[in-house]
């Protein structure tokens, strides 16, 4: 059954999802709405337009600061929907039962073809050191709004690499389940005009005694998002904006390599089919994305 849409908010994570919708799943979907103050095409401005509405699947995207209001008006007003809420979950650690309905996490780096050859590779494998970097540069992440204004700019609003580039943390704990903090050190360094976190450095504990590191910022000119695995008869070295691999598995193998064919928005688009065609087994789930919540909030007691 075409399922009404419902997106809550409509800065660019709101119309990329918007436009995925429209273009790839429009064979899934009835109608789509966007509860948003600005004048457009299918908007709705009220409450009660959105109890109207009735909408079978949510995302909410707007600033994290809102999502603990905007799920409590949900958990209250509807049952048995299907809500997909933009990372992180809420900007701090938030005590919030979910009973009435079923919500996920948009942890979409999940979906990318890389993580599914990493568990698949590392599966029964001795791991013993991960890092994980991601480089960018915060002033060219949004076109249309200057960086010192937007989110990603203010604490209040839940910004800063430890929330903002949260899909890394999710990702090592979803693989190598995280069990202890090392290390933190996570603050402004750089000379950008904002009040949030621009660094992160941590390291942590993983299944098997793994050593995890963790290197994220907002002032890098050169992008990098990778990770390298080292372990018995096994080194892993992936990209995830040159979308490639290379795997050598011990000193007799030659180095495998691989490059995925996978487009900007690929990720979004297998994230929402996933959801539409209720296959829920990569998604974050609410009680992973809460746990999540509550290593970031581990990192931010931790950090020095």
């Amino acid at each position: 059954m075409k399922k009404k849409v419902l997106i809550i908010g409509y800065g660019s994570i709101g119309r990329k999802h918007n436009y995925i919708l429209k273009k790839f799943l429009k064979n899934k979907i009835n109608t789509i709405k966007i509860f948003t103050k600005q004048r457009i095409k299918n908007s709705l401005v009220t409450l009660n337009q959105v109890l109207e509405y009735d909408p079978d699947y949510i995302i909410v995207s707007n600033e994290t600061s809102k999502h603990f209001t905007i799920l409590k008006f949900i958990e209250k007003n509807f049952i048995n929907k299907i809500i997909l809420v933009e990372k992180p979950l809420f900007h701090k650690n938030i005590r919030f039962n979910v009973r009435n309905n079923l919500i996920f996490v948009g942890y979409n780096l999940r979906f990318h073809p890389i993580i599914d050859f990493i568990i698949k590779k590392i599966e029964n494998k001795i791991i013993y050191f991960v890092k994980a970097e991601c480089f960018s540069y915060l002033p060219n992440w949004r076109k249309n709004l200057l960086y010192s204004k937007s989110s990603s700019a203010f604490k209040k609003s839940g910004g800063g690499v430890l929330l903002d580039l949260s899909h890394e943390l999710d990702y090592l704990n979803f693989i190598f389940k995280i069990k202890k903090i090392y290390y933190v050190f996570n603050s402004k360094i750089s000379d950008l005009n904002i009040n949030t976190d621009d660094f992160l450095l941590a390291t942590f504990l993983g299944k098997g005694r793994a050593f995890v590191s963790l290197t994220q910022t907002y002032f890098s000119r050169l992008n990098e998002r990778s990770i390298f695995i080292d372990g018995k008869n096994i080194s892993i070295k992936a990209d995830f904006i040159k979308n490639e691999v290379i795997l050598k598995k011990n000193k007799f193998s030659k180095e495998f390599k691989k490059k995925f064919k996978i487009k900007k928005n690929d990720t979004y688009l297998l994230m929402h089919k996933a959801i539409l065609d209720n296959n829920f087994k990569k998604l974050c789930s609410y009680d992973q994305a809460r746990n999540l919540m509550k290593l970031i909030n581990l990192i931010k007691n931790k950090n020095l």
